[in-house]
């Protein structure tokens, strides 16, 4: 497909597009780490349809996981300043799949609680921040409640679905230290994306599961920046619709996606004086 192009300026400089220095606002990156965490033996929270089905069989498996919501709190450090703790929250909603009898299979969900902490620079700043509310353009309007707060960081958190590595069918007798937290713990948006109300009362069995997790955290500040900027410019690209007498017609002018046949840590390249294409290298 046509690439997107601009009339007044290209990758060569700018055709007649006045250039000119402006100042914007922006979130600028003040720390940020990778991390690669591994939680063993976390306690699975199920309901009551999912106790029932796993004190009936212990052949189970845990067929996906998903991160249902994230909870991140940040609080400064005492007596370093400038330094923040990221408290991150993760809520696991996992899908089981266990064996039943006469060969029929029964699938049920659990959330699982992972909890880290880290520690990142985020500047100090004195200074309050309040905004213009959108809705405060009507002068006899009563104002909304405002309050001072410090100017504290923003922390982010970037993450992959978690790789689930083990899981396990406990007795309620075995030595485990496991971790754990209790269903008043879990957030009602949570809860809600669960068939039946999870409970946490001491069962014969239980289920532990172990996950990995990649995750990037980050801690930013608004700043102001002045910049050298372009005026938007109209794209020659018209937009493109598929035909309604041949639906197949878009996806035919379509690149074929090369690329992405390539194993990992290969590139495409061109073969070049030969023309056409010559793989992966």
């Amino acid at each position: 497909m046509a690439d997107n192009k601009f009339s007044c300026c290209n990758s060569q400089g700018n055709n007649g597009a006045r250039s000119e220095m402006v100042c914007i606002e922006t979130n600028r990156i003040l720390d940020s780490c990778r991390d690669r965490d591994c939680f063993e033996d976390v306690k699975v929270l199920l309901t009551d349809f999912g106790n029932d089905v796993i004190s009936r069989t212990t052949n189970i498996r845990a067929r996906s996981a998903c991160i249902a919501w994230t909870y991140i709190g940040i609080d400064p450090v005492r007596f370093n300043r400038g330094f923040y703790s990221v408290t991150i929250k993760f809520y696991v909603k996992i899908t089981f799949e266990a064996c039943m009898s006469g060969g029929r299979s029964q699938e049920f969900d659990g959330i699982a609680v992972l909890e880290k902490k880290v520690i990142l620079y985020g500047s100090e700043s004195n200074v309050s921040i309040f905004k213009s509310n959108p809705d405060s353009s009507d002068y006899c309007a009563l104002p909304e409640p405002c309050c001072s707060s410090k100017n504290v960081p923003i922390a982010i958190v970037e993450v992959v679905d978690p790789i689930i590595l083990n899981t396990k069918v406990r007795e309620a007798n075995d030595n485990c230290s496991c971790c754990c937290c209790c269903c008043d713990d879990i957030p009602e948006y949570v809860a809600a994306g669960i068939s039946g109300t999870l409970n946490d009362h001491d069962e014969d069995r239980y289920i532990t599961v172990s996950l990995g997790i990649f995750s990037v955290v980050r801690i930013v500040r608004p700043a102001q920046y002045l910049i050298n900027a372009t005026e938007y410019c109209v794209p020659d690209k018209e937009c493109v619709a598929a035909e309604e007498d041949n639906p197949c017609s878009l996806f035919r002018s379509m690149d074929f996606p090369t690329a992405e046949f390539c194993p990992p840590g290969y590139t495409y390249r061109d073969r070049g004086d030969k023309g056409g294409k010559c793989g992966c290298q």
